[in-house]
């Protein structure tokens, strides 16, 4: 039997909700894609990474370099020549005027530059992963939170309820009393329960205020923001632990990361290994000088031309710094390796242990809707039991407080399930609203 009851409370609250911005998961989603400072932190340096990818940021092109150097110096000068002859010039002036323009290129360098150009490629897709954990981060952040407000939501509802039974138990209580077929104390009894309901709504109502705050200061807008959520929730139930390893191992952000690092760490030691071979850089350029002098056999000369060549650098020795950095390089190659293996073994672990409380979570779900259920029955029986005055007061309470209890362990066995499949898919690189 359905009762008026219910059905008036649902439509109350209903309408309540309806006054307000009603706030979906993929609308939370969307709106923490656009204004998250850390997903915004995190695209802009995967820009930075894009941008450093260049030929020229790896060395490979020439530099070309213009010149300008222009002194002046005004002294007393003593010549003394080679006859003996001595001449003395006060506040001789002496000028200089050099300018021109260099060209240099470093044409081989132990392909140094082609592993650092490599390199570069791959801090662009360093980048580009971080930032999808950072996405994927904020849209499992996002989408807990705002799960557990429908959580709330829920709980909100079923508190209302709970004072509508209570205070009409407390009315039926007061007609009963003054007709003489109860006590005081029943009145009382209802009473105290009615203003515990009320205690419990307001603070239900706290809670759900503090998170909403929470909610959009994640989405990075005011927190004063009102909204409303959607109650249904649909969990998927169809996920396997196979198929999730599978994929974590593809899409992990995180062991994209290590993949990544690995591979840096191999292009370092390619670097350093570089050191072993010939530097070889070409060079041309165009110069003009001119000189003044007041006292001198030249008073005025100038030359201007073409200059090019050749240097070819090759270490021989440095102290076996070399063998030194080489056998560090290596080091790391190896811990990067490491780090990339313990990094697959943390995820499986995480799979499993996320993987049995989500198998957990949704049969208790199905547990508790049965629950709620007979809880529900049982409290609308009680209610007309009461009312014809052939049950307790307490034993009401009881059943009023099953009530309560069923549906809160239904809808936090259901917030438990859905959390258990976003933190899934959180782990395989592939959650989604």
């Amino acid at each position: 039997m359905k009762s008026y009851l219910f059905i008036f409370i649902a439509v109350l609250f209903v309408g309540t909700v309806d006054a307000q911005e009603v706030l979906t998961a993929q609308g939370a989603v969307e709106i923490a894609l656009k204004n998250n400072y850390d997903i915004l932190i995190a695209a802009n340096q995967a820009k930075i990474s894009e941008k450093n990818v260049g030929i020229a940021n790896a060395g490979m092109l020439p530099k070309l370099d213009a010149t300008l150097t222009q002194n002046n110096n005004i002294q007393n000068s003593t010549q003394t020549q080679a006859d003996g002859t001595e001449r003395k010039l006060d506040n001789a002036k002496n000028n200089s005027l050099n300018y021109g323009v260099t060209l240099g290129w470093t044409v081989f360098d132990g392909f140094k530059m082609f592993a650092r150009y490599d390199q570069l490629k791959e801090l662009e897709k360093q980048g580009e992963a971080q930032l999808k954990s950072a996405i994927v981060t904020k849209i499992a952040d996002v989408l807990s939170m705002y799960y557990d407000l429908v959580q709330q939501q829920q709980q909100l509802a079923t508190l209302d309820t709970t004072i509508v039974i209570s205070k009409q138990r407390l009315q039926t209580a007061d007609n009963r009393f003054k007709i003489g077929k109860a006590s005081k104390l029943e009145v009382l009894n209802a009473q105290v329960d009615l203003n515990t309901d009320a205690s419990n709504l307001l603070r239900q109502k706290e809670l759900f205020a503090n998170t909403k705050s929470a909610l959009n200061e994640l989405l990075a807008r005011a927190v004063t923001t009102d909204f409303s959520v959607v109650e249904t929730v649909k969990i998927d139930d169809k996920l396997v632990l196979v198929d999730l390893i599978a994929l974590a191992d593809k899409q992990n952000p995180d062991v994209q990361i290590a993949i990544i690092n690995k591979r840096v760490a191999e292009l370092d030691l390619k670097q350093v290994k570089s050191s072993r071979y010939p530097v070889v850089r070409v060079n041309t350029g165009y110069n003009f000088s001119e000189t003044e002098s007041s006292l001198g056999f030249v008073t005025q000369s100038s030359t201007k031309g073409l200059n090019y060549g050749l240097s070819a650098t090759l270490n021989i020795f440095n102290g076996f710094l070399q063998h030194r950095n080489e056998k560090i390089a290596n080091l790391q190659v190896e811990n990067s390796s490491f780090l990339l293996d313990k990094q697959k073994q943390n995820l499986n672990v995480q799979l499993a242990t996320v993987y049995q409380s989500y198998l957990t979570n949704l049969e208790l779900s199905k547990l508790e809707e049965k629950n709620e259920e007979i809880a529900r029955q049982n409290l609308e029986i009680t209610l007309e039991k009461f009312k014809i005055g052939t049950i307790t007061t307490i034993e009401f309470r009881n059943a009023q407080l099953n009530y309560i209890t069923a549906r809160t362990r239904h809808s936090a066995a259901k917030f438990q399930a859905k959390i258990s499949e976003v933190a899934l898919k959180e782990l395989t690189g592939s959650v989604e609203f």
